[in-house]
């Protein structure tokens, strides 16, 4: 995940993996979000991945923006798969917007399309915290670092956290944003994704869910 600001406002955007072995981890990720970008291929549309994914997002009722990606390539037919995203999915074909990653064509527009239609997090940062845990790694040097997001309440460092999956008490060491590079803060409110090192050494300890 990464914490990026365009004009004004604050995105919070999570990577999620597009192969279909990794739907637990989509699944957590999704939990985590308003809303979706569903990136196609203009030059080869759908994929069977890309649809199981598309179709976990809306269990989740969530909003998906649509954006069909390498408009630059010779191959690409943006305008038939467009339909073909409309046809399957039920998004119109006027609002599948057109971009190229490579060139930056569209992404200015993308960007604008989020704000629009993906509503804003909601969440009391007075209330008692939640939080959803939805990926760890290992680091050697560092413990177990969780990516979290926090539903209500503020996650503080220095809180005393427990741990709902593995029914475990631990101190938040250290919480911050990945900007990308990774960046400590003091607190993390409603609606924020960032990092949490809390001085775990098993990743089962820290289980995603």
């Amino acid at each position: 995940n990464v914490r990026v600001e365009w004009k004004g406002h604050w995105f919070h955007l999570i990577d999620t993996p597009g192969h279909v072995d990794f739907g637990y981890e989509v699944s957590r990720s999704l939990a985590a979000c308003e809303g979706v970008v569903l990136v196609v291929d203009a030059a080869q549309g759908i994929e069977a991945q890309t649809l199981a994914n598309c179709y976990l997002a809306l269990e989740h009722d969530l909003e998906i923006v649509a954006a069909l990606n390498k408009i630059d390539l010779p191959a690409a037919d943006p305008d038939r798969y467009a339909g073909e995203i409309e046809k399957v999915l039920g998004i119109p074909a006027e609002e599948v917007l057109h971009v190229s990653a490579k060139t930056g064509e569209g992404i200015d527009e993308l960007l604008d399309a989020l704000i629009e239609r993906i509503p804003a997090p909601t969440g009391d940062p007075e209330a008692p915290l939640q939080g959803l845990i939805f990926d760890s790694h290992f680091d050697k040097y560092r413990g177990v670092v969780s990516s979290v997001r926090v539903v209500e309440g503020t996650l503080r460092k220095g809180a005393r956290l427990r741990y709902l999956q593995a029914g475990a008490t631990h101190d938040a060491d250290e919480i911050g944003l990945r900007l990308p590079a990774p960046t400590p803060v003091d607190d993390l409110g409603p609606g924020e994704v960032g990092y949490l090192i809390s001085g775990i050494k098993d990743v089962g300890e820290a289980r995603a869910g």
